[in-house]
């Protein structure tokens, strides 16, 4: 005769091979979006559009990730303090709660502890496009490093992250829109991407999304990384693995945009000269060079826009392609890298702006604004500090005095530039 418990076990056994063979979709950060979405921007192109990238790649010791002090500090095992640091500018953490504010080993100058926030909070990305709709910006490119694909927990961030600027797109009416990055990636390491494609179409439905952004009437999707030279040397992963990807993306019914080195027209220095590379340039949609460290004033800014800028909008309307210049605020990895602290400065926006003005004479109707969270790199154009924290012996960057939201109200007039809504003879915006 059969006992009693033994029924009880093997209900009880059953249950537990039930919750472990069907997932619960509704609470997967890969399931469809199912919340509230408003109208807002028209994500039905990119023209006349100011998109920011979004590193999303902050992680803080106990966020639920279990990645440490990723982006933060040089190493992320360690404590985030004066003697592991990777960051320039510090963020102004006024508005997040208290649940998103994570201890460092710094100190503000009254004495208390400097703190941060993590990209793996559902609310900091959330305020982050809340911001967006404030300050008039179109939305954002949600970056996607390919080769941390390979590893498990560094994927699962990339999922969360993707799906909190999924929702804080919908829920305050911004544009969103995936771009994959090749750096670092081994030969053959670009079919990861392809995979993971896959998934996040099949999967989270993300081109089914009203808020997903789109281009030429397809899904619009960004490969970062073709055609690069690193110091003569192409790199690991092939141009013939490129073609495939963007061949695989157009027969998937998508719209393509190219990151590509800043001489990607004629070659050398930081392209590659070979013919496949045009070949494949002319297969994608949107072409966009990187700029980032290629000038360092409003007068280097002009006659970089005269030497690139003007011959490169020429040529992409040849091919009825479209061009998206990159413009950034200012640069410097001093805490990353070494070198200069500001090594390319801000001039309180007058850089930023120049090169916006520039853009718009050179006949632009669409710009990238590299990038919305950088720290590390001194790229930030969101809320930051002027009074970082002191008194550990480390310098950092600060605003100039301006206010912490001054280069989100400028990106903003970017887009009211863009779409004519501002004069370009008014000049730099002043509040």
């Amino acid at each position: 005769m059969i006992k009693k418990s033994y029924f009880v076990f093997l209900l009880f056994f059953l249950a537990l091979v039930g919750c472990q063979t069907i997932p619960d979709t509704e609470n997967s950060v890969l399931a469809p979006y199912r919340g509230s979405s408003i109208a807002g921007v028209d994500t039905s192109t990119l023209t006349g559009k100011v998109m920011c990238g979004y590193q999303g790649w902050f992680n803080a010791e106990g966020d639920g990730s279990g990645l440490g002090w990723v982006h933060w500090a040089r190493r992320r095992d360690e404590l985030f303090g004066p003697d592991n640091v990777g960051v320039d500018i510090w963020p102004d953490m006024r508005e997040y709660s208290s649940k998103e504010r994570y201890a460092t080993g710094f100190s503000n100058a009254d004495g208390s502890i400097a703190e941060v926030f993590s990209s793996h909070d559902r609310g900091t990305v959330l305020r982050h496009f809340e911001w967006m709709r404030d300050y008039g910006i179109d939305g954002a490119f949600i970056q996607r490093f390919a080769n941390g694909l390979r590893r498990p927990e560094f994927a699962s961030h990339k999922d969360v992250v993707l799906a909190h600027a999924r929702e804080g797109a919908n829920r305050n009416g911004r544009a969103y829109a995936v771009m994959y990055d090749l750096s670092g990636l081994p030969k053959g390491g670009v079919d990861r991407v392809r995979l993971d494609w896959i998934r996040l179409r099949n999967q989270m439905q993300v081109t089914d999304d009203s808020a997903y952004l789109k281009h030429e009437g397809r899904p619009l999707v960004s490969v970062w990384g073709v055609g690069f030279s690193d110091r003569g040397k192409p790199r690991e992963y092939t141009l013939e693995e490129c073609r495939d990807l963007v061949a695989f993306l157009k027969e998937d019914g998508c719209s393509v945009m190219l990151g590509v080195p800043t001489q990607w027209r004629d070659g050398g220095r930081d392209a590659t000269t070979d013919p496949l590379f045009h070949e494949i340039l002319e297969m994608a949609d949107v072409v966009s060079p990187w700029t980032v460290g290629r000038y360092r004033d409003e007068a280097t800014v002009v006659s970089h826009s005269e030497k690139y800028w003007q011959p490169d909008e020429s040529w992409c309307e040849e091919r009825s392609l479209d061009y998206f210049p990159v413009v950034f605020p200012g640069f410097s990895w001093y805490h990353l890298k070494g070198g200069e602290l500001g090594q390319i400065p801000r001039r309180k926006g007058a850089f930023l702006w120049s090169q916006i003005a520039e853009a718009k004479r050179s006949g632009s109707d669409m710009i990238y604004v590299a990038m919305f969270d950088e720290v590390d790199e001194g790229t930030a154009i969101f809320k930051c500090v002027n009074n970082p924290p002191s008194g550990d012996g480390l310098p950092f960057l600060d605003y100039e005095g301006l206010p912490s939201d001054y280069y989100l109200k400028l990106v903003g007039e970017a887009g009211r530039l863009l779409r004519g809504e501002r004069d370009l003879a008014e000049g730099q915006p002043e509040w």
